[in-house]
Order: C-alpha cells, then structure tokens, then sequence
C-alpha cells in the first residue's frame, strides 16, 4: 500500500486573506515586544513630524520601533541586515505590517531617536515594577568594554602626531616646490595661459591626512587643558607645582605622548579586554538581583568604573523613586566617597576593596573611615556570603547581551549616538527576558 502524504501546493493561491495572528504560535516575542510598545507614551518619537503637511507619509513610529526593538532582542543590529529581515523573516513581517522601509530610513530612524531610547528604557523597567519583575532587593552594578565602531590601528599617540606633522609638512613643502617648478617649466613650454595649477592627487592626500592629524592634536591638547583645569592647575603656572613640589612632567594644557586620539571615532579610548586592547566604550549596568533585569545604564569612555556607582543609583531611584536595600559592586567602583554615601543613604553597600586574586593592604581608618567599616563587614561570613552573589547577579547579564544577543560592537560611533545605542539594547534585553519571565508566572 502506498504511503499518503499531506496536501503540499506551493502553487495554490490564497482565498482569503491570511491573519498575521496565524503566522506565529501564541507567546511569541515579536508579540510582546508590540503588546508592550503599543502601551507605551511614545510622543517623543512622533513629534518630529508634526507640523509640517507637505512631508511625504512616513513610517508610523510605533511599527519602525517595534521592528528596532525586536531586530536588537534577536541579534539583528545593522540596519541592511534588518531591512532584509523584513522580507525573509516572518516575526519581522508580523511586526511590520506590509510595511519594508529601506535600511537608510531604519538607520536615519535610530539616529534621529537616540534620545528617546532613554525614555522607553524607563518606561520599560517602571512597567516591569508594575509587574513585580524588579523588587529593588540587591542591586547588583558592574561594567563592560563594548567595541566601538573604530579600529584600535586607526589611532595615532600625541608624540607620533608630533613626528608625522613634521614628516608630513615636509614632504607637501617638497611637492609644493615640485608643482611650482612643473608649472614653470610648463609655462614655458605651452604658455602662461593653458591650465596646470590643479594639485597632485599625493600632495591631496598629504593634505587631508595632516589636516586630520592637527584636528586630532588640538581636541587632545583641550582634552588635557579642561584636565588640568580640574586638577587647579592654570594657563600661568609653570612646571613647577602650586604647593612648591616637584615639577609637572609636562607643560599646561600639552597632552602625555602616549595619549591617543582615533580618526574613525576620536571620543572612543583604547581600553584592555579579554582580547587585548581594543577600541572601547564602557558600559555600566545596574541589576535587580531578584530576575536579573537592567533598571539603569551608563556609557562612557572613561575605561575605569571609578566615580560611576552613585549615578547608577541616583538613576535607579529617579526611575523606580526608590533607592535598592542593597548594592553590591566590585573593587572597580571602590572610593571613598562612595562609601560614604552608600551609608549617607542607608543602602547596605558590599564594594570589594580589591581586585579578585590581590591581597588587600591595610586601610589607614583615620584617613578612610569609610573603607575601613567596609573592609571589616566584607571580613565577615555574612559579608562574603552577599557579595559573592555579585558575580552571578550581574556578570551573566554582561555575557546575554554578548553572547545572546551577540552585541559585542556599536553600530554609531561618538559618545551621544552609542549611550543612545546602549539604551536601545538593554531596553531590548529587558523586554526579551520580561517575555520569558511572564510566561513563567
């Protein structure tokens, strides 16, 4: 007897048209992802277009985020790579409704929104408060280096600016003198009148390149002057110190050679990774200890954690009006001050004094109260015992956004465009994992 197979017409013509609600199973996230955006205030994103009728149609803002939002939550960051989702990718139909905008106008929608992504990400982790999916607990902080769009051999030290300013003025005076003796010499053979006075392409070249480079040294010598200024150093002083010290190493204002300046992305740093140095941002995440979920960010291009665990917290509690019960963090964010207002306001603080593997010396408690209470509670069974959770609480956090959602490398480049970035993923991250956690309740 022959084997009966299911009817298979690749052919046969639809007779009515399909529900997108049938094109994927129920609990979908490309469904909670668009329950939850359509709940949301998005005035922000819609005001750009208002006012202005003679504007060809464009593309609702609640789809173009809904597709932002999902294309990030699944691993989909470039914007050619999305606009072709929206073709082959079934989630991303669903969600687009029969629109396909093109990958320039999905790039131009991220750029221009950048600091919206700030107000869904609050309204996002106020939402799953509401949900009684954060609980302000233990709040766990931490940061990574993500990548920036920039290659670290596209950077150049102040000291070799120096050298290739010299090198570089010196080869275009030895064209310029080149093309003066060409025109002469062509003057003379075809008449002052014919045309000859356009630049060689090398010495254009040169040009560009120098011009580059001495763009490059003056944003690092202001760099250094705002610096100095901070440090209470003036214009006036020379290198001597203030207090009669020894002397500075450098002059006002004039960067250390090794300082580096990048010509692709010049506000990213050089910062050490598990790879090596690379070309980095530093992104700090605060985490509800209970389901792991992100309440507040920060990027910056600073490589050290220092200085960054109160903002952290002063963020969470504008968002959820609340400050956690207790914070935990790593020798990273270890300071002084810090302590202090951890006890300020009335957050049990457990911050490492040491780097993990590295002995802690002894803590002058007249000089640093502070540390020397922290030291002595994290000495405790109890002590070791919370901050141990710091690790699994946060750091597995860090590895989602890098190995879930394969986010290793911003897709904008300067410092306003990749905070606006870095608030687009864990908002995405968030959503990704309320969607489970929702179906577990």
């Amino acid at each position: 007897m022959g084997t009966t197979f299911r009817p298979y017409s690749p052919d046969q013509e639809l007779l009515l048209p399909p529900s997108l609600n049938e094109w994927l199973p129920e609990g979908h996230l490309a469904y909670f992802v668009s329950d939850v955006v359509e709940e949301l205030d998005l005035s922000a994103f819609y005001a750009r277009y208002e006012g202005n009728g003679r504007r060809n149609s464009p593309f609702d803002p609640r789809m173009m985020l809904k597709v932002l939002i999902y294309a990030y939550a699944t691993g989909v960051f470039s914007s050619r790579k999305i606009a072709r989702k929206l073709e082959e990718d079934v989630a991303f139909r669903v969600l687009a409704a029969g629109n396909f905008p093109r990958h320039r106008t999905i790039c131009d929608f991220r750029k221009h929104h950048l600091v919206a992504f700030k107000a869904v990400f609050i309204q996002v982790v106020r939402i799953a408060r509401e949900a009684e999916l954060i609980t302000l607990g233990t709040l766990a902080i931490d940061g990574t280096k993500v990548r920036a769009n920039a290659s670290k051999h596209k950077a150049m030290s102040y000291g070799r600016m120096g050298e290739e300013d010299d090198r570089l003025s010196k080869e275009i005076d030895a064209l310029c003198r080149q093309a003066r003796q060409t025109d002469q010499s062509e003057d003379r053979q075809f008449g002052p009148d014919n045309r000859g006075d356009e630049l060689p392409e090398e010495l254009q070249y040169r040009q560009a390149r120098l011009d580059k480079i001495r763009a490059a040294k003056e944003k690092l010598e202001a760099d250094q002057k705002e610096r100095d200024k901070a440090r209470g150093r003036s214009p006036d002083d020379d290198r001597r110190s203030p207090r009669g010290g020894p002397n500075f190493k450098r002059d006002y204002g004039v960067p250390d050679d090794k300082d580096q300046s990048n010509f692709t992305d010049p506000q990213s740093r050089i910062m050490k990774t598990a790879d090596g140095f690379q070309q980095c941002y530093n992104g700090q995440l605060a985490v509800d200890g209970e389901f792991q979920l992100i309440v507040a960010n920060h990027l910056g291009n600073n490589p050290s954690d220092n200085g960054c665990l109160i903002p952290l917290l002063d963020q969470a509690k504008d968002t959820l009006e609340t400050y956690p019960d207790q914070c935990l963090a790593d020798a990273g964010y270890r300071k002084e001050e810090d302590l202090q207002t951890l006890e300020d306001k009335s957050i049990d603080g457990y911050v490492s004094l040491r780097r993990e593997g590295k002995k802690s010396s002894e803590i002058d408690a007249s000089r640093y109260p502070a540390s020397a209470r922290m030291a002595g509670k994290l000495a405790t069974a109890t002590g070791r015992s919370v901050y141990a959770q710091r690790k699994h609480l946060v750091e597995a956090v860090n590895g989602w956004i890098k190995h879930v959602l394969g986010f290793r490398q911003f897709s904008l480049r300067g410092l306003h465009a990749v905070q606006g970035e870095w608030d687009l993923v864990c908002l995405s991250l968030n959503l990704r994992r309320m969607s489970s956690l929702m179906r577990l309740k």
